[in-house]
């Protein structure tokens, strides 16, 4: 009598679907920090951004000899980033990122996004570069739990992931597998621990495959969005009166270099024969700690007060001129 035993080989459920042109389409929800301004951002009622936005799978690149899958996310007709990665039985990594700019930013090592087997306990780090930049991220699986979004209800992994350099950043993320991520909660925090951004992605229909979006090329947000206040975070004004104790010049980056010098010259076009046009009054400047950086130069009121007249106030990232706001100056 002879015994057999069959056996087969049991294969791991992907973590994710990766056909070309799967496309995940998500509800967005963007709250501002304090004194942080986004330009021509349609706010709700609540004073919060909501967009569809879609995370799409747009062939492949070849990197190094690495052929990487093309995770395209596109936001109101603009690509925002570009995810190169591998997908497994093993792990979601990336490999390298494509910026707002087009620029190939290479992670050194490859960055865990997802390591399977995913359960209640497991951790990984990544502490490497991007590009130039230093990067120190920690991820933990802190449970599972159901969790109802717009697309249904999925049995998911709530990843809780911190970031400590080079900024503050906080991660909520719930994976489901077989799925991918059904819902994403990320803060960003200035040094102080104030919030500067805080993008929540919900779920909104289940992954399938669809045709790409159009692509408006010259869609692409400001580099640096300005305006003048006689608060720091008050209503941007164009009119101010003589006897205005600080002016207060914003800014706020939205793809800057890391170290970019920003600088603001102040600039009186027309206030009197006592000064020639296009006389410099002023000029400041601050370094860019991130590429969402953001500040205010200050301008306190001279002894007799600002000279009535109109004035111009030139931004300038790395001296190429960027924007100019004009601004008069009444008694």
């Amino acid at each position: 009598m002879f015994l057999f035993i069959a056996t087969a080989k049991i294969l791991a459920a992907p973590l994710i679907p990766a056909a070309d042109g799967t496309s995940w389409r998500y509800n967005m929800t963007e709250d501002i920090g304090k004194g942080v301004s986004i330009p021509d951002a349609k706010l709700d009622a609540n004073g919060k951004i909501r967009l569809p936005v879609l995370y799409r799978i747009n062939g492949t690149e070849n990197v190094d000899g690495k052929e990487l899958l093309k995770f395209e996310m596109h936001r109101d007709g603009v690509i925002t980033n570009t995810d190169l990665m591998t997908v497994d039985e093993h792990a979601i990594t990336c490999w390298a990122r494509v910026n707002l700019d087009g620029q190939l930013v290479k992670l050194a090592p490859p960055q865990t996004m997802i390591a399977a087997p995913l359960k209640t306990g497991v951790r990984w780090d990544f502490n490497g570069q991007a590009g130039e930049v230093s990067v120190h991220q920690h991820y933990e699986v802190v449970g599972e739990e159901d969790i109802g979004v717009p697309a249904g209800k999925f049995h998911a992994f709530r990843i809780y992931g911190e970031q400590t350099s080079p900024s503050r950043m906080t991660i909520d993320r719930w994976f489901a597998t077989g799925v991918g991520i059904v819902k994403d909660v990320t803060a960003m925090r200035a040094a102080d621990g104030d919030l500067l951004q805080r993008i929540s992605l919900e779920l909104a229909e289940a992954p399938k495959i669809t045709a790409r979006p159009e692509v408006k090329f010259d869609a692409l947000p400001k580099q640096l969005s300005v305006s003048i206040a006689k608060e720091q975070f008050g209503n941007p004004v164009t009119t101010l009166s003589s006897n205005t104790p600080e002016i207060y010049a914003r800014w706020q980056g939205q793809r800057l270099r890391k170290g970019a010098r920003i600088k603001a010259a102040w600039i009186a076009e027309n206030i009197g024969e006592d000064f020639p046009r296009g006389y410099k009054v002023d000029e400041v400047s601050a370094t860019a700690e991130s590429p969402t950086a953001h500040g205010a130069f200050t301008l306190t009121r001279p002894e007799g007060g600002w000279a009535p007249g109109d004035y111009r106030v030139e931004f300038y990232v790395d001296d190429v001129l960027v924007d100019v706001v004009k601004l008069k100056i009444v008694k």
